[in-house]
């Protein structure tokens, strides 16, 4: 009888690539361990294993990393490197709020926006197709983000930084909902540092 861990047809463990997409959308170990119900020190225990596995010597590195989980929709996914880039039209727009309860309640009751779901301390609401991003933080000082919505997030992050484009985090998925779409992302700055993003979704095959 064998004995251990059950092995797996990837470079990272599902636990570890369930940090490793938190650490790429920039939460910190305390966030993460918050999403994910455990204590800092193990979300600490994964990020030194993955540094490890991957040869990286900081977290800054994980998010230039543009390595895809096997798993997901989108490694399945054919992919047409000689396509045309096609920024589509404004997917989300992400705001920071001091208390999500509260934004909640303002931009779903006053404002009778959509509410389309919510989890811990993010919230989701439809504006006539433009999906609004709220997340509780500290401040509400941080500047909004614009999302694009591209077809294929991997082709057009190669693209785009093909053109000299600064990406901060690279193409990772941010969430999988119920029916098996998965969500992904990607973050850089514009010409002055401000912060922008691509957005796909992919479904099930």
């Amino acid at each position: 009888m064998t004995r251990g861990r059950p092995p797996y047809d990837d470079i990272l463990t599902p636990a570890e690539w369930r940090v490793v997409e938190f650490v790429r959308h920039g939460l910190t170990n305390r966030d993460i361990a918050e999403r994910l119900s455990v204590s800092p020190d193990a979300v600490k225990f994964h990020v030194a294993n993955v540094l490890a596995k991957l040869g990286f010597d900081s977290r800054a590195d994980l998010w230039a990393w543009a390595g895809i989980r096997r798993d997901s929709n989108l490694a399945r996914q054919e992919t047409d490197m000689q396509a045309d880039l096609s920024i589509g039209p404004v997917g989300q727009i992400a705001r920071t709020v001091t208390d999500i309860a509260a934004a909640r309640a303002w931009y779903g009751d006053v404002l009778g926006l959509t509410h389309l779901y919510s989890f811990g301390n993010l919230a989701f609401f439809d504006c006539g197709g433009v999906r609004l991003f709220l997340s509780e933080g500290e401040g509400t000082t941080s500047e909004s983000i614009l999302y694009f919505r591209v077809p294929d997030v991997r082709t057009a992050h190669q693209a785009l930084a093909a053109r000299g484009v600064q990406f901060t985090h690279a193409p990772h998925m941010i969430h999988r909902h119920p029916d098996g779409v998965e969500e992904w992302m990607a973050f850089f700055t514009d010409n002055e540092a401000r912060p922008l993003a691509i957005m796909s979704q992919t479904a099930p095959a």
